[in-house]
């Protein structure tokens, strides 16, 4: 049986060009954190809000939060009861996610399960490392200590030390974005697309 990825637009998703001005994300002094998902309970996100919070307490950083579900009020409502209400934001659905992304730090994907993880390469394709679970196809995508770093599925503690460390320490974050960014192009759609259509040549001759 063949086993293909899924592939990114790296037209759509890359690093920002050298220079680029955008609209920032929030204040100047602070590290930005984003999560994007369809905000289901399988992607945990009050483990994100309540991850956030920690490193809220640590650093100056504003949370924003891409997409929209059943579960988006549950995270509203955990970040007023952690006190951060004022440092997330909720930008519902975007159409130009990759723009949101290259403003970020940090992604983070504490999902339960990811079929592959194609947020996590999203994001590092826009040179933006990640923290995920130890889930699914997540550990597929994003390299433990290179491009990011794993934990366990519900470990919020670790996975808020793990973005307090790497966010404190702007030479290794340096070095993760450029490495998530270079990760990402293995899974291009110029090099990925041929690997389906072998099969599909390969189902049809049988």
């Amino acid at each position: 049986m063949a086993v293909i990825p899924n592939f990114i637009n790296p037209a759509e998703y890359h690093p920002p060009a050298a220079g680029s001005a955008r609209k920032p994300l929030g204040p100047a002094d602070h590290k930005i954190l984003i999560h994007v998902s369809n905000f289901r309970p399988v992607k945990r996100i009050g483990d994100v809000v309540r991850a956030f919070a920690g490193v809220r307490k640590a650093l100056p950083a504003t949370l924003v939060m891409v997409g929209d579900g059943p579960d988006r009020e549950l995270a509203q409502q955990e970040a007023e009861r952690l006190g951060v209400k004022r440092d997330v934001r909720f930008v519902g659905r975007v159409d130009d996610v990759g723009d949101l992304l290259q403003r970020a730090d940090l992604f983070l994907l504490p999902s339960e399960t990811e079929s592959f993880g194609l947020a996590a390469l999203e994001a590092m394709a826009c040179g933006v490392p990640v923290i995920a679970s130890k889930a699914g196809g997540l550990p597929e995508v994003v390299r433990d200590g290179e491009t990011g770093f794993l934990v366990n599925v519900g470990d919020v503690e670790t996975l808020t030390g793990r973005a307090i460390e790497m966010l404190r320490d702007p030479a290794r974050h340096r070095r993760m974005r450029e490495a998530a960014a270079a990760q990402a192009l293995e899974f291009t759609a110029d090099r990925i697309v041929p690997q389906y259509e072998q099969v599909y040549r390969d189902v049809l001759s049988d």
